[in-house]
């Protein structure tokens, strides 16, 4: 949302201020667009794997929603983390077992609605959990596993607002491109009268204010937004990887998942009397 207020902004002022002076027709040349932005697609077709053509298309939903966990999907996940410890503390790692295998069916986690919906933390949770049942002790060895799959992850996602960038680095030069063919075809028209060869500049012109505007006005803020909002979302799973690396050092429920909590932003925290209240109306699991 902030995205799309931020570049009505941008029209407005931009646009808003040339035409007190300037006539909106002679930004009309759709030749000159036709070499910017086809290039751009062009190059940025051929310079990233499907996965990441598809993850731009997609970005589109992640840049209007914004990040994706609020401070109510924090606290539920720690409820759900300290209520999978204390389990794990009172009857042992094993008793987790039937809940981390078959995860859609665990009534452990259906006590907490918005961390059961998203597959891939609960998948994340699971698959270290299922280590624990399985024998995985060292807490040291875990963790760089964890970091890294974590890196892995960040890598990819941010694959989608890297193909942002470059777009929006290769947009101006396509722009130069685009005014240097309209200067060859001016000054292949210079017999002109200067009505004729003052439009022809003015269109070369145009390229390169079209390309310069669409990178420093929508692309590089699209792909900053979307570093933004993985870099946040980024901080749910590594919530959970903290918590566990607590767990498996042998630490009460509460210090693990307190550990937990202060790894998070201050607009997403919830404090600790608040996550205190929490866990002791949770549920026996």
């Amino acid at each position: 949302m902030l995205y799309i207020v931020g570049s009505l902004i941008v029209i407005v002022c931009v646009f808003g201020a040339y035409g007190v002076v300037g006539s909106y027709a002679v930004l009309w040349q759709p030749v000159e667009f036709v070499i910017i932005f086809g290039g751009a697609i062009g190059a940025f077709i051929s310079g990233n794997p499907k996965s990441v053509i598809k993850g731009v298309g997609s970005s589109f939903g992640t840049l209007i929603k914004g990040p994706t966990y609020t401070r109510e999907h924090y606290e539920e996940l720690l409820g759900a983390l300290y209520t999978v410890f204390r389990l794990a503390k009172t009857k042992g790692d094993l008793a987790l077992e039937s809940h981390v295998e078959k995860p859609e069916e665990s009534t452990l986690f259906s006590n907490f609605p918005m961390f059961h919906a998203d597959h891939h933390a609960v998948e994340f949770l699971c698959d270290y959990l299922r280590l624990l049942t399985l024998g995985a002790s060292n807490p040291h060895e875990v963790e760089a596993v964890m970091d890294a799959e974590l890196e892995k992850h960040h890598h990819e996602v941010h694959l989608v607002s890297d193909a942002w960038q470059s777009m929006a680095d290769a947009t101006p030069a396509l722009g130069i491109v685009a005014a240097i063919l309209g200067v060859i075809v001016t000054m292949g028209s210079i017999s002109e009268p200067p009505e004729v060869l003052g439009n022809l500049i003015a269109a070369a012109l145009v390229g390169s204010f079209s390309g310069i505007f669409i990178a420093y006005g929508f692309m590089a803020p699209v792909a900053v937004s979307l570093r933004n909002t993985y870099e946040s979302d980024g901080a749910y799973l590594n919530c959970i990887k903290v918590a566990l690396i607590g767990h498996m050092q042998g630490y009460a429920p509460q210090v693990s998942v307190e550990f937990a909590r202060k790894t998070l932003g201050h607009g997403v925290r919830p404090s600790f009397a608040e996550v205190e209240e929490m866990v002791g109306n949770l549920p026996a699991a």
